[in-house]
């Protein structure tokens, strides 16, 4: 994997979370990747479209990615996703055994990985993906910023 290849993924996240935003979601967007580089799921939050408050683009792409893959791991797959997941998210991250975890913006206040619940840091974890976080982390603390300002004003 590139550090060029992980930029092409993380733009593809971003376009994700850009959609998301535009429908008057949360601006997160998330895609999978498998150990050859095939772009296995893309999705962005849906939680106010679906009712669905488990709806985040980290979980959805992940259900869509072992449905191309007909199974429930993702043995040797990637993460990229434009914010620090929550502690859900890194939850199922763990559970479907993603080897790597690239994600763009921190989120001191609801993050699971590096922030708040370290969910991969606790004993009770039964896999750990490598993390690598800060790509495209302007871009995407942008859109965030820009979303909550406007949703204020």
């Amino acid at each position: 994997m590139t550090s060029k290849d992980a930029v092409s993924h993380m733009s593809l996240a971003l376009e994700e979370a850009k959609a998301a935003a535009e429908r008057g979601e949360v601006p997160v967007g998330a895609v999978i990747v498998s150990a050859d580089g095939k772009v296995l799921a893309a999705a962005g939050n849906r939680t106010r479209e679906l009712q669905d408050p488990t709806a985040h683009a980290e979980i959805l792409a992940i259900r869509a990615a072992c449905s191309e893959v007909s199974d429930e791991r993702l043995v040797g797959c990637s993460l990229y996703v434009t914010l620090e997941p929550c502690p859900m998210c890194a939850a199922a991250v763990s559970f479907a055994r993603l080897k790597r975890l690239y994600y763009a913006a921190s989120d001191p206040k609801g993050g699971g990985v590096e922030q708040g619940a370290r969910v991969f840091n606790q004993p009770t974890c039964h896999h750990a993906p490598e993390i690598y976080p800060g790509i495209g982390e302007a871009e995407a603390s942008f859109l965030l910023k820009d979303f909550f300002e406007q949703r204020r004003s």
